[in-house]
């Protein structure tokens, strides 16, 4: 039995190690992996679950480096793909202290838009208790959404627990309207639902976090999450509607990962068999610990540092 399985493209990321200088002045580089579904399969393993991470990578430098940093980070790659006509994704990331860094992703016709569909016809759901999806990888071509929306399909049918993060993404998306519409869609097909609140508003043009609940909870999602930044998350289903606070960070590195954390901290309790509210605290828990960390995925903790950090620190009720 596998605990999680997730599908996404993995980048190779060279980040400046210069600060403020453009990406075409800069001269050396930091490499590491990326990807917001890698984040949590990261944080899984991390926690000392079992992980499968569903992609294809090119047979370049590139992909043999994200097939070893796979396997030193403990999440499964049996179902990583080799592509040996196509190239592995990445991108270059700017170095600054105000503001957002520029970015450039060359990962149009990478090897993980063209992954096929019979691989996924040849998972057995049952073995899986819990899919992961973002809006991400539907989003990096056509071949990609059909993936995705088998994955969804036999998923449910095999009664996996399917959540789903829209994670949007505009630039990679043929217009706003096509996001909207496909993102929803896929959103009614999961049982969890765990959009931001601005993520939210762009989908529905709904302010209110319990309307925004009960639009989706008429599209047959079972429950709601709503990630409400530092202040904590809303949940809403069929049988409850609460406010998870959040915890108190007293200072911000980086946010970048935070979202994926909170997937990380909600799919963990689950797996532990926590309540969906304790669940969700613990995601809060471990958002917390990932924007107190540089890098998307360095602040996911062990076992014993969450363990201390729920110990040494209370939520914040405002």
């Amino acid at each position: 039995m596998i605990d999680f399985l997730t599908i996404g493209e993995p980048l190779v990321v060279f980040a400046a190690t210069e600060t403020n200088k453009s990406l075409a002045d800069a001269k050396t580089f930091h490499k590491y992996l990326a990807g917001a579904e890698l984040n949590v399969a990261i944080g899984l393993a991390r926690l000392g679950f079992s992980t499968e991470y569903l992609s294809r990578v090119g047979s370049d430098p590139l992909g043999q480096f994200i097939i070893s940093e796979l396997k030193n980070k403990k999440v499964g790659a049996k179902k990583v793909a080799i592509d040996y006509t196509a190239w592995t994704g990445f991108e270059m990331k700017q170095r600054v202290t105000a503001g957002d860094p520029n970015t450039f992703y060359f990962r149009k016709n990478s090897a993980a838009t063209r992954l096929s569909t019979e691989i996924v016809e040849k998972i057995d759901f049952s073995e899986i208790k819990y899919l992961h999806l973002t809006g991400i990888y539907p989003a990096i071509s056509d071949n990609a959404l059909k993936v995705a929306e088998l994955l969804l399909f036999k998923a449910r049918r095999a009664g996996t627990t399917i959540i789903f993060d829209p994670n949007l993404r505009p630039a990679l998306w043929q217009n706003e309207t096509k996001m909207v519409e496909t993102v929803n869609t896929l959103a009614s097909k999961a049982d969890i639902f765990i959009p931001g609140i601005k993520e939210a508003h762009l989908l529905t043009g709904l302010s209110d976090e319990s309307e925004i609940s009960d639009y989706y909870l008429q599209k047959d999602c079972k429950s709601i999450i709503i990630k409400m930044g530092a202040s904590g998350a809303y949940l809403k289903d069929n049988n409850n509607t609460e406010f998870i606070p959040g915890y108190h960070v007293k200072k911000v590195i980086d946010t970048v990962g935070a979202g994926d954390g909170f997937a990380v901290g909600l799919i963990s309790g689950l797996l532990d068999n926590l309540s969906l509210s304790n669940a969700i605290l613990r995601g809060n828990a471990i958002g917390a610990l990932a924007v107190q960390s540089s890098g998307d995925s360095d602040g996911y903790p062990t076992r014993e540092q969450l363990d201390s950090f729920v110990i040494n620190n209370l939520p914040t009720f405002e």
